[in-house]
């Protein structure tokens, strides 16, 4: 695809006005910023972004054709999602290895609320760390600088231009973001990246490490988002999960509540649910059951129809729902 077509106002305004009516998203002005970068590299620039893995895709493959029409009986809202992915993740970018791939991240579905990525071939939960696409894109930049640098040092020519390239890159894109963050490599990391988020009281806790955005009470008595250790969290849903009359009267129970007006059960559960379906067709049924439910109770029906959609498509070997069938 010609890089112009990222800075092009009416492709833009296709796009947006496509993500609006298909997805009831709101591309935040960060995306669009994303974008500009994307339009402006040069064939080193280029080579450096694919060089740390990155590659658009998701909804940015709206680019090359804002009209796009997934294959033959597909929702074009699977198009770029993983079996893990939850409703509030649209995906924007890959990463390469082990699956990671970046997406905009929605509580309400409506708005962006910053960027979420995790890699889909481990057990890893979800990061929430970067604000925004490019604050993504910058971080691995500052990793690649991290790993480089030993090399370097030992005047591989390699590896010296590797650093070169990079260096470009990153003069790109702190023209439009992250200038005032003038340390590079690991100190970028220990600045930015390595710190631990504080317990986000808004948030309640959830296995895929993202937390959900809700109000209420939960069966479990739930801790706040990141008050709670993920591996004793994570081991005590899934030893619940695999006894399937638990399963049902927590499924039982969160429904009972949401239908008495407490969604917060049905939310969280749903989304465990989700995460840790593998393949379980009865898992896959209460967790859309129970997101479709909460989701409407809190006034979030795009993100109840992702969930549909998604749970229609979830045993799609290739998520690439907008190329063409071979």
């Amino acid at each position: 695809m010609a890089a112009e077509r990222y800075g092009d106002p009416e492709v833009r305004e296709a796009v947006a006005g496509r993500v609006r009516g298909e997805w009831g998203l709101e591309l935040p002005d960060s995306f669009f910023r994303f974008a500009d970068f994307l339009a402006v590299l040069g064939p080193v620039e280029q080579r450096a972004l694919r060089d740390l893995d990155l590659a658009p895709y998701g909804v940015t493959d709206l680019f090359a054709d804002p009209s796009a029409l997934p294959r033959e009986g597909l929702d074009i809202r699977a198009h770029g999602r993983y079996y893990r992915d939850p409703p509030e993740f649209l995906t924007f970018l890959h990463g390469g290895s082990d699956g990671l791939h970046f997406g905009l991240w929605s509580d309400d579905g409506r708005t962006c609320d910053g960027v979420a990525s995790y890699c889909t071939d481990d057990g890893d939960g979800i990061d929430r760390t970067h604000r925004t696409p490019l604050q993504a894109v910058r971080a691995r930049i500052e990793a690649a600088q991290r790993d480089l640098a030993d090399y370097a040092a030992d005047g591989d020519e390699e590896e010296l231009a590797r650093l070169a390239d990079l260096g470009r890159l990153r003069a790109v894109l702190t023209g439009f973001e992250t200038g005032d963050r003038t340390e590079t490599g690991l100190a970028y990391s220990e600045a930015y990246v390595y710190r631990r988020p504080p317990v986000d009281t808004a948030r309640i806790t959830t296995m895929d490490g993202a937390g959900a955005l809700v109000s209420g009470a939960t069966v479990l008595d739930r801790p706040a988002h990141g008050a709670a250790d993920p591996y004793r969290f994570g081991t005590f849903m899934e030893d619940l999960f695999d006894d399937p009359e638990q399963v049902l009267a927590a499924r039982d129970e969160a429904l009972r509540r949401a239908a008495a007006g407490d969604p917060a059960e049905a939310l969280v559960l749903g989304r465990d649910l989700h995460r840790a379906s593998y393949g379980r067709a009865e898992h896959e049924e209460y967790a859309r059951e129970l997101l479709e439910v909460a989701y409407r109770e809190l006034g979030r029906p795009a993100l109840a129809g992702v969930a549909a959609a998604h749970h229609r498509h979830r045993a799609l070997q290739d998520v690439n729902v907008l190329r063409a069938a071979r």
